[in-house]
């Protein structure tokens, strides 16, 4: 094949291109990538545009393309390291699995080649993987653009029976047995008279499918009990059990743990008479951050601070490859559930000796960092130290100090500690205003239970001084640790967020200009240009709904040995230093420099150095699975607590708008619920991407995200986390027409519509 200037397969007018132009051609230009464009830029015509329409509909199947409203995209790429589901075999009887988390607004799943050596399985070096297995699988794309979309290569076997399923067991009154199921897609079961086992009603249990057929609800058999639906913290272990979270720490790793002894003074200075505090949440049990400020007294720097942030020396009690690493890479981070945590570390090593307590000698790694008044960071410095907190504050007590309300226990602390942690506190604003970072209005809500383990209220906490303080110097000890590093020659695993893809910058442009806001062309965009975008919708009805697609327009942050810097914080240098007692990334970053700054015992090795790709790619992944696993049960929660109120009519806001109907949250308590497309209005409604609305074709109004309306509460299914919603308000005026989106859009025909509600619409990402 020919060859353009720049060594790409050149365009021959009049020909179907190969798969790799094709999708290279639609890659490089998503502004340009509908059927009559592609078939403009590579002259077709006739038959040869049939042909080109054949071939798309391929790309689609095989999850290479993304069909939208008007054009085609490539969906977005898998990450290094997937969890994937082997679903099927293909003709030549190779395994095919697709990825276990796949966003439904991005179309289909890409299939996955799973390929195995029989003779690395016979050495042991590859575990042996089947149909129905879920797996932890090194990613690569197809190049040849032959076949699926990518190939694997077995990590791990993380569930040999991915064929199961988990329910829960339902007598009904005529002694039939019920299998109930846990995931909003999943199918209620009959369970065979034979097959209940030792199970019990209320059982949470895990099945296998033994006969389904055309007619009538599937049959099951139990194959193990995990517990009772109805004890203490069940639906928090439903989302454990079933996204895979190890939970129970093995007996040698609790060993290990409690045979740990305090950390010595070897290669420390002894910093126990720096008036070091701990500011965190009034409930937490560990606290692995103290900070400290005072003024820069150095002529060189007129009206300069120094700050100090703490961590505690968690690479001191877990060393490379010691049962206690081994658990903690398994599990990647800690998991926060509403009503339990599962921590990555054992209690002994979290809330115990490397937990900075009030009064208690702590080792720590510590960081010395210089400002201007300004805003500027002139230097930092990296120390080992053994520690003494003088207080624990929650946020709320220093806050109050700080506003002229000071207790018994921060009236003494007011003058020397916490005033010169907020002059350093504005000083490191004005740097924090200057750099710009991406400021989305997105609050996060919290539940709060009762003892019994049920929804007391859903509320957003105050975001307070307090907390940007702490969350400010934090970011600067994480840049200080990247800058280090990278100084050192040292490799590391840095925290990456890559710049907004043009696809995803395409989509917004289109949305924001049916809201007459102005959106800049190029791929150079930077994290003030979308803060611009953010302030012309301050103040006015779309405020919500543009931080909505703002938020949706970004690309997830990862962890990476290979910088990119980090696009939402606009940092070039940035890694995760700061939280060792809950994020393996951490403790990775606190091996590098102690191995880098010759800081002792417990530095990181060659052999790690070696892995850090298959690290990074890992506990990326079981980053994913932990949001998933928390938004699961605050879902489930939401859901038991509503259950109660069938009928009842709520205030909601669209959040979601998809072909098959409207996601609507309900923003008293954090919820989402769906309207099926079929059971709005008489119109027929068709879905506008553009404008993210059903538009009614024959009234011409609709419903567009961020509206508020009024809906009634049609049906609850706790397990599943699925809330189902009745539209009350009526449509109104969209700001175009959308006649012309009839072919693309779905219609609200009678009796038609979705059997089930899809998933929700992704949340918020984690820095």
């Amino acid at each position: 094949m020919s060859t353009g200037s720049k060594g790409k397969p050149a365009i021959i007018q009049g020909v179907i291109p190969p798969r790799e132009v094709l999708l290279e051609f639609i890659s490089d230009n998503p502004d340009k990538a509908s059927k009559r464009e592609i078939s403009k830029a590579f002259g077709l015509k006739g038959e040869t545009r049939v042909e080109l329409k054949d071939l798309l509909r391929q790309l689609e199947d095989e999850g290479l393309l993304k069909k939208g409203r008007k054009s085609l995209t490539r969906p977005g790429a898998l990450p290094p390291v997937t969890v994937l589901d082997i679903t099927t075999r293909d003709k030549d009887g190779e395994l095919i699995g697709r990825p276990a988390e796949w966003p439904e607004d991005q179309g289909a799943a890409p299939a996955v080649l799973i390929r195995q050596s029989n003779e690395q399985r016979g050495k042991g070096k590859t575990p042996a993987a089947g149909l129905n297995d879920r797996i932890l699988a090194k990613i690569f794309p197809n190049k040849d653009r032959t076949g699926p979309a990518y190939t694997a290569r077995v990590i791990k076997v993380i569930d040999k029976r991915r064929g199961a399923t988990l329910g829960v067991v339902h007598k009904l009154a005529d002694g039939e047995i019920r299998l109930l199921p846990t995931d909003r897609r999943g199918e209620e079961m009959v369970i065979e008279p034979d097959g209940l086992g030792d199970a019990k009603d209320g059982d949470l249990v895990e099945s296998e499918t033994v006969r389904s057929g055309r007619f009538g609800l599937p049959r099951a058999r139990v194959l193990s009990v995990v517990g009772s639906v109805a004890s203490e913290k069940a639906i928090s272990m439903i989302a454990i059990y079933s996204h895979g979270i190890p939970h129970i720490f093995p007996k040698q790793v609790m060993d290990e743990a409690e045979a740990a002894k305090p950390a010595s003074m070897s290669k420390r200075e002894d910093w126990r008479d720096v008036p070091l505090v701990t500011i965190d949440p009034a409930d937490a049990k560990d606290h692995d951050d103290a900070v400290y400020a005072e003024p820069d007294t150095s002529d060189d720097n007129p009206g300069g601070v120094i700050v100090t942030v703490a961590i505690a020396d968690v690479s001191w009690y877990v060393r490379t490859k010691s049962p206690l690493d081994s658990e903690a890479l398994k599990r990647g981070n800690s998991v926060y559930f509403p009503d339990r945590v599962v921590p990555m570390l054992p209690e002994r090593i979290s809330n115990d000796l490397c937990s900075l307590r009030e009064g208690e000698d702590r080792p720590a790694m510590a960081v010395r960092m210089v400002f201007s008044k300004e805003g500027r960071k002139a230097g930092h410095t990296f120390h080992r130290v053994m520690m003494k907190s003088v207080a624990k504050l929650s946020y709320q007590q220093a806050q109050a100090a700080i506003d002229g309300k000071p207790d018994d226990k921060t009236g003494p602390l007011l003058e020397p500690i916490l005033k010169p942690l907020w002059d350093a506190y504005r000083i490191m604003t004005v740097g924090r205003n200057r750099r710009q970072p991406l400021e989305l209005d997105m609050p996060e809500r919290k539940i709060l239970l009762k003892p019994d383990g049920t929804v007391d209220r859903v509320f957003v906490p105050e975001r307070l001084d307090a907390h940007k303080l702490i969350e400010e110097m934090m970011i600067q000890a994480n840049v200080c640790a990247a800058e280090t590093l990278e100084k050192k020659r040292q490799a590391l695993i840095y925290r990456i967020h890559d710049g907004p893809s043009l696809a995803k910058q395409e989509t917004l442009r289109e949305f924001l200009h049916t809201l007459g806001i102005s959106m800049v062309k190029g791929g150079q965009m930077r994290s003030n240009s979308f803060n611009g975008i953010l302030s012309q919708a301050e103040g006015t009805p779309h405020q919500i709904m543009v931080n909505e697609m703002v938020l949706r327009s970004q690309s997830q942050a990862i962890y990476s040995p290979e910088n990119i810097g980090h696009f939402g914080l606009n940092l070039m240098k940035y890694a995760h230093f700061t939280s060792p007692i809950r994020r393996y990334a951490d403790l990775i970053v606190h091996r590098a420099l102690v191995g880098s700054l010759g800081l002792g015992e417990g530095g990181i090795t060659p052999e790690e150095e070696a892995q850090l790709d298959d690290i990074a790619a890992e506990i990326s992944t079981f980053e994913r699975r932990a949001m998933a696993a928390e938004r699961d049960t605050v879902n489930r929660l939401v859901a038991h607590h509503l259950s109660t109120r069938i009928g009842e009519e709520f205030e909601g806001r669209i959040s979601g708008v998809t072909k098959a109907g409207l996601f609507v949250s309900l923003p008293t308590y954090g919820a989402d619920g769906f309207v099926p497309i079929s059971t709005i209005g008489q119109d027929y409604y068709i879905y506008d991407e553009a404008h993210q609305a059903l538009s009614g074709e024959r009234t011409g109004l609709g419903y567009q995200l961020g509206d508020t309306v009024d809906v009634r509460l049609k049906a609850a299914v706790p397990l599943a986390g699925a809330l189902q919603f009745e539209m009350l308000s009526e449509g109104k005026k969209l700001p175009t027409a959308t006649r012309s989106f009839h072919k693309a859009g779905r219609r609200n025909r009678p009796g038609g519509g979705p059997k089930k509600p899809g998933t929700r619409p992704p949340r918020g990402r984690r820095r």
